[in-house]
């Protein structure tokens, strides 16, 4: 049996769950190597498998001022760097079918983003490389959806395959008054209502409220997206977020969250029974330069965990 299936086995038979986590996005390679010595102290304490995540390209941001990554060719390096100083394997994302070859050359399980899990030569692509394929359901998709996704990574050869939960997304969004004509010059001289929720202003047009770009996690479709006939993983992380909530400094705005809310969906999940647990973990929130507002605190991590499996 090869590698690729060895590990698959392990995390599909794993007790109670298993665990992707990991920094968003490599920062540098003293900080990504930190990051995953405390990690795998906790996770090996506890008893949990670890595949340790992190990105060398963060292609899809809110803003073109965002910060990206070390790139493919120095983040293959970095993470290689991990995978044989800690003896852990490594997940990590592809955003075209070119990178598919190098990325499998170093990541054990190659992770297919959400807004890209129906494209059907990346996923192919992914495939052929023979390792796992991570596949996040489309924040757009119904949970059926992703049993077709696994099938195309089936019918490339490939049977070692998960799918993964991230939320929801209904595309409604906040706007101040005093932009809100600008925003939609179509509804301009339109009548609305103001009001105040949780000292935030709210907009009402003909009774619908517009409010944050906030993703619902249905745990139903913890439950569906077992119909992909694989392990089904929880990101508890992203499905938090709320992409261009933040306002930056220089201009532009960046993907918000509600940390506070990432228990609440954890517990969640394995109270419904996945498989797997995808979290994105830093040791400083607050001054990561990608996806702070939804990244876990380190310090609070195995806490959590032990929580998840008590409940588990």
């Amino acid at each position: 049996m090869d590698s690729s299936s060895i590990l698959y086995n392990q995390l599909k038979t794993a007790e109670p769950f298993f665990v992707l986590a990991g920094p968003n996005v490599i920062e540098s390679e003293e900080h990504i190597l930190n990051m995953a010595k405390h990690i795998k102290a906790i996770t090996t304490k506890l008893g949990l498998p670890l595949v340790f995540k992190s990105s060398f390209d963060k292609a899809n941001r809110t803003s073109s001022k965002s910060f990206r990554g070390p790139g493919l060719a120095e983040g293959l390096k970095i993470l290689e760097r991990v995978k044989t100083t800690y003896d852990i394997p490594i997940v990590t994302d592809v955003h075209e079918t070119i990178q598919c070859e190098a990325v499998g050359r170093v990541a054990d399980i190659i992770q297919i983003p959400a807004f890209l899990c129906r494209q059907t030569d990346l996923l192919v692509a992914a495939a052929k490389t023979g390792k796992i394929i991570n596949i996040k359901k489309g924040q757009f998709c119904a949970p059926s959806v992703m049993a077709n996704s696994a099938e195309k990574i089936r019918m490339a050869g490939n049977e070692n395959v998960m799918v993964c939960e991230r939320g929801t997304m209904f595309g409604y969004s906040k706007f101040k008054p005093s932009v809100f004509n600008k925003a939609m010059p179509h509804m301009k001289g339109a009548k609305c209502k103001s009001y105040v929720y949780d000292s935030m202003p709210i907009k009402v047009l003909y009774g619908y409220r517009v409010d944050n770009y906030d993703l619902i996690v249905d745990p139903r479709n913890f439950e569906w997206m077992r119909e992909a006939n694989c392990p089904v993983v929880a990101d508890i992380t992203h499905s938090l977020q709320q992409p261009a909530g933040r306002k930056l400094e220089g201009g532009g705005v960046a993907s918000g969250g509600l940390r506070e809310l990432i228990p609440c969906i954890a517990r969640t999940a394995v109270a419904v029974g996945v498989d797997g647990i995808f979290m994105e973990v830093h040791n400083d929130p607050l001054n990561a330069p990608v996806d702070g507002p939804t990244q876990w605190p380190l310090r609070h991590f195995e806490e959590l965990l032990k929580e998840l499996m008590e409940i588990a």
